[in-house]
C-alpha cells in the first residue's frame, strides 16, 4: 500500500519495517492519516520475522517527527552559521564546486562516506552515479569500522558469506555478542529462548558482561576485556591437542590443515586460561561439548570485532567449527545467496562498470577491504600536506563525526576539507561541520530496503513501500543524483526519451529498449541507476520511484543464481525471470522469498579449489605467535576498561534523534560493577568524571552487576545535539566517541578498538 492509499485511511495496518537494527523486522503500523505512526506491531506476513517485533519498534515514530528534520537544503556562511537555499542554487553550487576538485586534483581526492544505514541502502545506489561523474576511487561506511576483518577472513578461507543456522543448532556461541539487545539473526529473543529451554540444546556465551543473553547461557565465559584471542586460541588448541578433530571431514573438505597443527600445538593453554581469566576445567568442558556436537553455530560481533586482535579472533574462531566440521549441514553455517552482495556494492559495483580502486589508502597505505577504507584513518587522509590528501567529501546517511572514533579529530579534518556535502533527513552532529546539507525524505516517505539478506536456505528480500508523502523540500536520492548528473551535463533528455516511451508501452517493451539502448552507448551504462529512476521510476506507483534501481538489480541476480531463483519460483530465461521477480518484489509489502537454496549449494559457493575451505592464513597465524609472546600489559593510568558504544534496551542508534523516546532508567549513564562502586564510593545516579587519552567528562553512574570489576561501558547513540521544536539545542549525555582514540586499532583491518578504551575513574573535584 503506497502513502496515497496510506494517508486516506489512518486507521488501518500498513506494511513496513523497522530500520534501527539490520534484521529489519518485518512490521505492521496504524498512521494518524496524516504524519504520524500510531501502533507497531509484528508483520505475520513477513517471510523472515513471522511476526516477531522487539520494544525498540515502538520509538519509529521519533524518528519519523524529529523536530530538527530539514526542508531546506543548508549552507554554512563564513561565520560558521548555516542558511537555507533554494535546491536550484544547491545543485548549481554543490556541482560546480565538487566539479573543480574533481577537475584540478582529480577524482581520487574526493572521499565518499556512507551509502545507507540500517534500512536504507537504496539511496547509496543512486549516489553511485554520481561518484562515477566524479571519478571518486574511495569509500568508507560503517562496515569499515566494524566487519572488514571478518569479511577479509571470510574471504580467506571460503570466497563467499556465511552465516550460522541457530534455529536449528545443537550448541549456539555467540562471542563478543548479545543477541539478546543486538539481535543479529531473525526472531533473536526467540531462538534464544528455545535454545536455553531445551535440555538437549546448549548456549555458550563469551563476554566480559553478563549480559541478557549470558543470563540465559548454560555456560557463560566471563573472559578479561581485550583477551577474547587468548580464550579462542585456547579453545582451538585443545581441539588439535586433544584429538577433536573430525578427521574424515577436515580431509575431505578443507586444505591447510597441515600448516595450522604445529602453531595450535604450540599454544600452552594453561598460560591462555590464565590470561583470559577463565576457568582452565571450564574451556575444556565448553571446548569438548563443541567437538561432540552433532551441529554448532558461531556468532561474532561488536564486542570483538571492536576490541584488539579483531581480526585474529575471527579466524581462530572459526578454526574452532571448521576443525570440527560444523559447515553445510542444518544448525551449522551456510553460505547465504544474497540479492545484491554488499562487498561489491561497497567497491561500487552497482550497476555500470566498476572503477579501479587502490589496494591501500594513499596517505596512510591502510588495507583497503571491500573496496572500504578503515574508519580509522580518514583523518589522517585529511589532515597532511601529502599530496593524495583528500580534498573533499561526499557523507550520505551516515553521521561520521559522532559514530567513528575520536570525534574530535573527524570535526577537524572535515572542517579542513576544501569542500563537503552530507546528505540527511536532520541536522546531525556530521552535517554541522560540512559545506553543504541536503535534506532527503525520511525512510517512510519513500521506497526503500537493504540489503541484508543473510538468511538460508530462504532468502526474502523487502522492499517498504511509503507510509507517507514527502516532506516539503527534501528530494530523495534518486532525484538529487540525477539532477546532479544534469547539472554537469552528463545527463539529459536525449539519454531518456526512448526509455520513457518504452516504460509507458510496458515492462518487457522497456527491457528490450533498454538492453539495446545500453549496447548503443555503453558508455552510460555506469549512470544506469539515474536512467532507470528518471525513466522506468516514473511510471511506477506514486512515492515508488526509488524502486526503479531494485529492476536494474534482478537480471543480475536471476543470472548469477538461477538455480535459487528458479526454487523460489522465478526461473526461465533471465530477461523473463528478472520481470517476474521484479512485479513479486513490487507488489509484496511484506516482502517476498527471492531464493531458497539447499546444503550442496553451501559447498558449491566457496570460491576456493575444488570447493574446499581453506583453514592456513599465514599472516594471522603468524600473528598468533606475535600475540602469544607479548600477553597485554595492565595501564597504571588508566586502570579500567571502557566499552564505548554497548547496546542496551533503552538506547538506539543516532537514526533516532530525540531523546524524549527514552522513558525509564537512567539516560547515558556508564555501567559499573559493584565492587568498583563500592570502591570508588559512588552509588546509582551519582556522578563521576570520566577520563580517557583522548578526553574526559562527567558521567552519571549505574551499578550494575553485569560488569566486571575492572570493566565500565558506555551506551551507542548518546550525547546527540538535538533541536526541539522550540529551537532549542540540547545534548543529554556524552558521545562515546569522544573518549575513543583513531590510533587504537587492528593491525591488518584498522578496525577500532571502541570496545577496549583504557579509563580512568574520579569523583569530580
Amino acid at each position: 500500500m503506497n502513502w496515497a492509499v496510506a494517508s486516506r485511511n489512518g486507521d488501518s495496518w500498513h506494511s513496513t519495517a523497522c530500520i534501527l537494527c539490520s534484521i529489519n523486522c518485518g512490521l505492521k503500523v496504524q498512521t494518524d492519516g496524516e504524519r504520524h505512526i500510531t501502533k507497531v506491531i509484528g508483520d505475520k506476513q513477513h517471510p523472515v520475522s513471522q511476526g516477531y517485533v522487539c520494544e525498540k519498534a515502538q520509538r519509529l515514530d521519533y524518528y519519523q517527527n524529529g523536530a530538527d528534520r530539514l526542508t531546506s537544503p543548508m549552507r554554512r556562511k563564513a561565520d560558521g552559521t548555516y542558511e537555507p537555499v533554494d535546491w536550484d542554487t544547491a545543485i548549481r553550487e554543490i556541482s560546480a564546486r565538487m566539479t573543480a576538485v574533481r577537475d584540478h586534483y582529480g577524482g581520487d581526492k574526493i572521499l565518499f562516506y556512507g551509502g545507507g544505514g540500517q534500512g536504507n541502502h537504496l539511496g547509496g545506489a543512486y549516489m553511485d552515479a554520481w561518484l562515477k561523474a566524479l571519478g571518486v576511487k574511495y569509500r568508507s561506511n560503517a562496515l569499515a569500522q566494524e566487519k572488514t576483518g571478518e569479511f577479509w577472513v571470510a574471504g580467506k578461507m571460503f570466497g563467499v558469506g556465511t552465516h550460522g543456522d541457530f534455529e536449528h543448532c545443537e550448541v549456539g556461541v555467540f562471542l563478543g555478542k548479545n543477541p539478546w539487545q543486538s539481535h543479529g539473526f531473525a526472531r533473536a529473543r526467540s531462538v534464544i529462548q528455545q535454545i536455553a529451554k531445551d535440555p538437549n540444546r546448549c548456549l555458550v556465551v563469551i563476554d566480559p558482561r553478563r549480559s541478557e543473553t549470558a543470563q540465559k547461557a548454560d555456560y557463560h565465559l566471563a573472559v578479561k576485556p581485550g583477551t577474547d584471542a587468548w580464550l579462542v586460541a585456547a579453545m582451538a588448541a585443545l581441539i588439535v591437542q586433544k584429538g577433536w578433530v573430525d578427521q574424515e571431514w577436515v580431509k575431505y573438505h578443507t586444505t591447510g590443515f597441515e600448516d595450522i597443527v604445529p602453531a595450535l600445538m604450540w599454544v600452552q593453554v594453561s598460560d591462555c586460561a590464565a590470561i583470559c581469566g577463565v576457568d582452565e576445567k571450564l574451556i575444556r568442558e565448553v571446548t569438548q561439548r563443541i567437538a561432540e556436537a552433532d551441529s554448532v553455530s558461531f556468532f561474532e560481533d561488536l564486542g570483538v570485532q571492536m576490541s584488539v586482535h579483531s581480526t585474529l579472533v575471527s579466524y581462530l574462531q572459526r578454526l574452532i567449527w571448521l576443525t570440527t566440521g560444523h559447515y553445510g549441514r542444518e544448525g551449522t553455517a551456510n553460505a547465504f545467496v544474497p540479492f545484491l552482495s554488499l562487498g561489491k556494492a561497497s567497491k561500487g559495483e552497482v550497476g555500470g562498470s566498476e572503477g579501479r580502486v587502490a589496494r591501500v589508502s594513499p596517505v596512510a597505505g591502510a588495507k583497503i577491504i571491500i573496496g572500504l577504507i578503515p574508519c580509522n584513518v580518514i583523518p589522517e587522509e585529511i589532515l597532511t600536506d601529502h599530496p593524495d590528501r583528500y580534498r573533499a567529501m561526499i557523507i550520505q546517511s551516515g553521521n561520521p563525526v559522532h559514530s567513528l572514533a575520536d570525534s574530535q579529530r573527524m570535526r577537524e579534518a572535515l572542517r579542513a576539507l576544501e569542500f563537503s556535502v552530507a546528505i540527511d533527513v536532520a541536522m546531525t552532529e556530521t552535517a554541522r561541520e560540512v559545506d553543504y546539507v541536503l535534506p532527503t525524505p525520511s525512510q517512510f516517505e519513500k521506497a526503500e530496503a537493504t540489503f541484508f539478506n543473510l538468511e538460508f536456505p530462504d532468502n526474502a528480500f523487502h522492499l517498504r513501500q511509503p507510509l507517507f508523502p514527502p516532506l516539503a523540500g527534501t528530494l530523495d536520492e534518486g532525484e538529487i543524483t540525477a539532477r546532479l548528473l544534469e547539472e554537469m551535463g552528463e545527463l539529459g533528455d536525449e539519454d531518456y526519451e526512448a526509455l520513457q516511451v518504452a516504460a509507458k508501452a510496458g515492462r518487457t517493451a522497456f527491457t528490450l529498449t533498454f538492453l539495446a539502448q545500453m549496447a548503443m552507448k555503453p558508455k552510460l551504462m555506469k549512470y544506469v541507476t539515474s536512467i532507470l529512476y528518471r525513466t522506468l521510476g516514473s511510471t511506477l506507483p506514486p512515492g515508488m520511484a526509488m524502486a526503479a534501481v531494485v529492476w536494474g538489480l534482478c537480471p543480475l541476480f536471476v543470472q548469477k543464481f538461477p538455480h535459487a531463483a528458479k526454487r523460489a519460483g522465478f526461473g526461465g530465461p533471465a530477461p523473463i525471470a528478472a520481470n517476474r521477480l521484479f512485479k513479486a518484489i513490487l507488489n509484496s509489502p511484506s516482502g517476498v522469498v527471492f531464493a531458497r537454496s539447499d546444503f550442496d549449494d553451501s559447498w558449491r559457493a566457496i570460491r576456493r579449489p575444488d570447493n574446499r575451505i581453506n583453514l592456513a592464513i599465514p599472516e594471522l597465524l603468524a600473528e598468533l605467535k606475535r600475540m602469544l609472546r607479548e600477553p597485554p600489559r595492565a595501564d597504571t593510568d588508566y586502570p579500567f576498561i571502557l566499552s564505548a558504544g554497548e547496546r542496551r534496551s533503552d538506547t538506539a542508534n543516532t537514526v533516532v534523534r530525540d531523546t524524549a523516546w527514552h522513558k525509564k532508567d537512567l539516560y547515558a549513564s556508564l555501567r559499573i560493577s559493584p565492587q568498583d562502586a563500592a570502591a570508588l564510593g559512588c552509588e546509582t545516579g551519582d556522578t563521576l568524571r570520566l577520563a580517557t587519552r583522548r578526553a574526559s567528562a562527567a558521567v552519571t553512574v549505574e551499578v550494575s552487576d553485569m560488569m566486571a570489576p575492572g570493566h565500565i561501558s558506555l551506551p551507542n547513540g548518546t550525547g546527540i545535539r538535538y533541536t526541539d521544536a522550540s529551537g532549542t539545542t540540547r545534548q543529554r549525555g556524552v558521545a562515546p566517541n569522544e573518549f575513543t582514540d583513531a590510533a587504537s586499532r587492528d593491525f591488518l583491518a584498522g578496525t577500532p578498538w571502541h570496545k577496549h578504551v583504557p579509563a580512568r575513574l574520579e569523583k569530580p573535584a
